[in-house]
């Protein structure tokens, strides 16, 4: 059987005149800083199983669907065999931080999140790193800008990112490495690149020749000729080609820098990738991902890398999501036209936001709105409000459910659905159409709660807890599982009452004044009011206890949905 190489220290050896290595950080307060780095006693590459570098994972694989991902490597969907069976190591490249990440951003990671869900309910053991880039150009530049410490800044921005994870409902990754904390693992890896005879050296800078090594391209399918500079990197006339990248960047006067065999500087954008992935997974694992404009420069970029490192460098899938858009142009920082994770979630539940991103499949694009979230939020309300009827009605009824004794039309709805979500997770994550059936059992469970013929039907109660149950297990691999129902119906109404400028006082004194109007046959009136108050996303409801309220999409944004289908 196959083993993963685990990149347990430095690969390579650095030679250096002293017994200890000193790296220097130059401020743009013109301050020096020495750190004193010990070198580790051994820094020789090691095999072992991935599975000694194991945390809680499920132990029973819950499903046997054959998993089918989207390679871009091979421009086509693969059945997914990881190479050790069981076990998978996955890298994905994290941001950089330097400001608030934005939904492009969390469309990445929460694309992954599924990936690494599913992959744990498939019953796999999952190795996941994602990396922080804290040692970047745009991070210098924001730090002088600023006033402030390049890594001081971006440290300070990594948890803000792990904060914006948390809100969104993602696992965190095994290992969160950053490029500052792995610069002697980089070094090596330049050297043994250099060593290998696929990079050049210039006035202390260190670059890669591309046509040293002919399969570059291979991932973008690019032609050599065709390449240029890559984004991030400077066209320099010294370079051999103008598509070679730079690995090492010798010191310029402000910047944080380190020792090296070529001079003070730092590591190149691509570099960190490819030693950090090697550090924590070895260079033969499963999965490597990012967004779709990863694929060129920097990706193909890891694999020339990579492989002019070692020889036996492989990574079995590459996977891509697609982008985010406003207008149909790529949401970015360097566009300016983005939105961070932080102003949309000030407006929108944080879950309303990740069910927003997995309602396109992962690769295509997808063209953010008001009314995008408005109906993603509207959603997510139901789901939750359905559910937490449901456990209501469970809650006050004690008794023996026989769950292997529900109706056949119970049974077949809880199947279908089940099978629809293996069915369709298992074909390269469509989230999608899993969205649109859990449609079935919610209404199934609304009918059984709510409906005459529901409310006399027999065995009603084990009905009730194998559809719950069957909804809770889908959105927990889905990553849209609340610990409280009614605490998120709490806060998807205030996110409303936010977004339509009101208090709930505001809100019950409309109701108010709205049963005064119908109690005095004033129906114009009272149609006002409802007019009004649906006009701002607050919905109400008459019923036989009275008249309640719930947030739903404004009736503008549901006039343009109309027209637009």
């Amino acid at each position: 059987m196959a083993t993963l190489l685990k990149f347990y220290r430095p690969f390579f050896p650095i030679r250096f005149p002293n017994s200890v290595r000193t790296i220097r950080l130059t401020s743009h307060h013109s301050h020096t800083l020495f750190f004193k780095l010990k070198p580790k006693k051994s820094s020789l590459i090691r095999c072992t199983r991935l599975s000694s570098l194991s945390s809680p994972q499920p132990s029973v694989p819950s499903s046997s669907a054959e998993l089918w991902l989207y390679n871009t490597m091979s421009r086509k969907k693969e059945v997914f065999k990881p190479k050790v069976e069981g076990l998978v190591g996955m890298y994905v490249c994290g941001v950089t931080a330097y400001d608030l990440s934005h939904i492009g951003h969390a469309r990445v990671y929460v694309t992954f999140d599924v990936l690494y869900r599913y992959l744990r309910h498939l019953g796999c053991e999952v190795r996941y790193v994602r990396n922080f880039t804290d040692v970047d150009d745009k991070i210098i530049a924001r730090a002088n800008k600023l006033g402030e410490d390049p890594i001081s800044l971006s440290r300070r921005y990594c948890e803000e990112f792990r904060q914006d994870m948390i809100y969104l409902n993602c696992l965190p990754p095994s290992v969160e490495p950053r490029v500052s904390d792995h610069m002697l693992q980089i070094i090596d890896m330049i050297k043994q690149i250099l060593d290998n005879g696929y990079a050049y050296s210039v006035d202390g800078d260190v670059y890669f020749n591309v046509d040293k090594f002919p399969e570059y391209g291979q991932l973008s399918g690019r032609k050599l000729e065709d390449n240029r500079a890559g984004e991030r990197v400077a066209v320099d006339s010294r370079k051999q080609n103008p598509a070679d990248f730079a690995l090492w960047k010798a010191a310029k006067e402000g910047e944080p820098c380190w020792e090296s065999p070529w001079g003070l500087g730092r590591p190149g954008w691509h570099i960190e990738c490819s030693a950090m992935s090697a550090a924590h997974l070895g260079y033969s694992f499963d999965i490597h991902g990012g967004g779709m404009d990863l694929v060129f420069p920097h990706h193909e970029n890891e694999i020339a890398q990579s492989c002019a490192a070692c020889k036996q460098s492989n990574i079995s899938y590459w996977i891509h999501n697609g982008f985010v858009t406003i207008d149909s142009e790529k949401m970015s920082k360097s566009l300016g036209n983005f939105f961070t994770i932080r102003q949309v979630i000030d407006l929108y539940h944080p879950l309303a936001l990740r069910l927003f991103l997995m309602g396109t499949h992962y690769r295509s694009p997808i063209n953010y709105s008001d009314g995008q979230l408005e109906s993603a939020s509207d959603r997510i309300f139901y789901i939750y409000q359905t559910l937490h009827d449901c456990e209501n009605v469970l809650s006050q009824n004690e008794v023996a459910i026989r769950v292997d004794s529900i109706p056949p039309d119970t049974a077949n709805c809880v199947n279908n659905f089940q099978n629809i979500f293996e069915a369709s997770m298992s074909d390269d994550l469509h989230t999608s159409v899993v969205l649109a059936a859990i449609s079935d059992p919610l209404k199934a469970i609304n009918d059984l709660l709510h409906t005459r013929k529901g409310k006399r039907q027999d065995l009603r109660m084990e009905s009730l807890t194998a559809l719950e149950r069957i909804i809770r297990n889908v959105l927990t691999v889905l990553g849209l599982m609340p610990t409280s129902y009614s605490e998120v119906l709490q806060q998807l109404k205030e996110k409303a009452l936010k977004r339509a400028k009101l208090t709930e006082d505001q809100v019950l004194k409309k109701i108010e004044e709205r049963t005064a109007a119908r109690r005095n046959k004033e129906y114009e009136k009272s149609d006002l009011i409802r007019k009004d108050l649906a006009a701002v996303g607050i919905a109400l409801m008459d019923c036989g206890e009275g008249t309640t309220w719930r947030p739903a999409v404004p009736l503008a944004l549901q006039e343009q949905q109309v027209t637009a289908t």
